[in-house]
């Protein structure tokens, strides 16, 4: 069983991952922190909320999180997820809150309680857990292992920034820092990686004829309107009817790291003012310490069969 503690700026990929942590036999998910990011933080708690209670989770905690930047602010939020955060899908009023602690704290305490068993997953910008390692800079030897979505690394990438990355620049800087310093590099997925396993409208035709019972057809109905949101969102950006499973790939490699090759290599990010700002640059010569181990491989078929049935399986349990 894999504790996991989950920091995220619930997007539709970032939706897509939390139901298949949900679904996942092997994954306890402890905490759920909220960042702003695709959208306003506040939005991000109620998104986390309402998820939670169109699955019939237990009483996972979720807590606020930053809304800005470690310095300066967010010139703008992404368009590509719509102005909810999780395009067409409409999620049911819930009486949960968020917790009385914010996402710095939220990180800090779960890492604290669980120590060297928790795995960290980001699919937002780093700024909580650069603020949490400020709290407590033991963070890197307290969890199990971190993974990461963010950065773009390979020659068919944009030569611009990933998201994640150029929203808080200075943020996952200290992050990669403070790896490098102590603990285990963390796991980074980047976009040459996770643009690799593209949801298609046949894939998700699959999930969907799993779906039977009310409850599940509830679920499933989220699923689809989101993802119809997504198809559309990729093709207005050239990509075709598709979609880029970022965030769910993440946390499929936070429960099983096989799921991925990687290398070992040294990130740096770009800091200055320049067009380039947040740009990832990977220096895997081996004449550096390593901060980072970089996803370079994914079989997508053997990724797309286990999303498929964990969350298959736990649309039907949900509608049970």
């Amino acid at each position: 069983m894999n504790a996991v503690f989950v920091d995220v700026d619930t997007g539709i990929d970032d939706a897509l991952a939390l139901i298949y942590l949900l679904a996942s036999p092997d994954a306890d998910v402890l905490g759920i922190a909220s960042t702003g990011g695709n959208i306003h933080v506040e939005q991000v708690c109620a998104n986390n909320l309402g998820l939670l209670e169109l699955c019939g989770a237990p009483s996972i905690p979720v807590s606020r999180g930053a809304d800005e930047p470690l310095h300066g602010r967010w010139s703008h939020r992404s368009k590509f997820h719509g102005p909810s955060g999780l395009g067409y899908a409409e999620l049911p009023a819930t009486d949960r809150r968020v917790t009385g602690y914010d996402a710095t704290g939220a990180w800090v305490r779960a890492a604290r309680s669980h120590p060297g068993t928790l795995t960290g997953l980001v699919t937002g910008p780093l700024t909580n857990l650069a603020l949490a390692l400020r709290r407590e800079p033991a963070l890197p030897t307290l969890l199990r292992r971190l993974v990461i979505m963010g950065g773009a690394f390979g020659p068919d990438t944009n030569p611009m920034a990933e998201w994640n990355i150029r929203v808080d620049p200075e943020a996952a800087n200290e992050v990669l820092a403070g790896w490098s310093r102590r603990g285990q590099p963390p796991i980074v997925c980047g976009l040459d990686l996770t643009r690799r396993v593209a949801m298609t409208p046949d894939i998700l035709a699959r999930l969907s004829a799993q779906a039977t019972g009310a409850g599940g057809s509830r679920l499933m109905t989220v699923i689809e309107d989101a993802m119809r949101f997504y198809f559309e969102s990729h093709e207005e950006r050239g990509y075709g009817y598709t979609a880029f499973m970022h965030d769910p790939l993440a946390a499929a490699v936070a429960l099983d790291p096989q799921l991925i090759s990687t290398r070992a290599a040294t990130v740096d990010v770009e800091l200055a003012d320049v067009p380039t700002r947040g740009v990832t640059v990977a220096d895997m010569s081996g004449s550096r310490k390593p901060n980072a181990l970089i996803g370079v491989h994914v079989d997508p078929a053997a990724f797309f069969d286990r999303l498929v049935e964990r969350v298959g399986r736990f649309v039907n349990r949900v509608g049970a």
